[in-house]
């Protein structure tokens, strides 16, 4: 019996670690034949408390969010995967990626890059990848 993936979220965040996580999932993504879902979160907790300050800081994190993807979706493409779905959520990406966009896009594998947060910060507030490990109802990869 062959097992291939059908669906495969990245998640992508525009940092080294999302980089490696990115160019390992084209890879499968390509092996599979399967479709890509780029996902980004925009952590609008961040900013909320400053968004009082600045109310741009919102529309700069959505024209960040959609530069960053269509970046990915034209690399995608360069290697020719064709079968490409954009995803820009808002909200924590502990829980959205996990939970709401593996399930939207019935994921099956779900690929995120390994944090670059030291021991302290993961103890106070965790990392995005240990919480997708923990919450995902699919097969996840972290890339370190």
């Amino acid at each position: 019996m062959k097992f291939e993936y059908n669906n495969i979220v990245v998640a992508v965040d525009g940092s080294q670690a999302s980089e490696k996580a990115f160019n390992k999932a084209v890879a499968i993504v390509k092996r599979n034949h399967a479709r890509l879902i780029l996902a980004h979160v925009v952590d609008s907790r961040t900013f909320a408390t400053a968004e009082a300050y600045d109310r741009t800081l919102g529309e700069r994190a959505e024209e960040y969010a959609r530069d960053l993807i269509d970046s990915y979706v034209e690399s995608a493409k360069e290697v020719g995967i064709t079968d490409i779905i954009r995803c820009v959520e808002y909200g924590s990406p502990k829980v959205k990626i996990a939970k709401d966009i593996a399930k939207t896009f019935n994921a099956d594998l779900i690929i995120c890059g390994a944090t670059g947060m030291n021991a302290v910060e993961r103890f106070l507030i965790g990392s995005v990848s240990e919480s997708i490990t923990r919450y995902a109802n699919c097969d996840v990869l972290v890339i370190r």
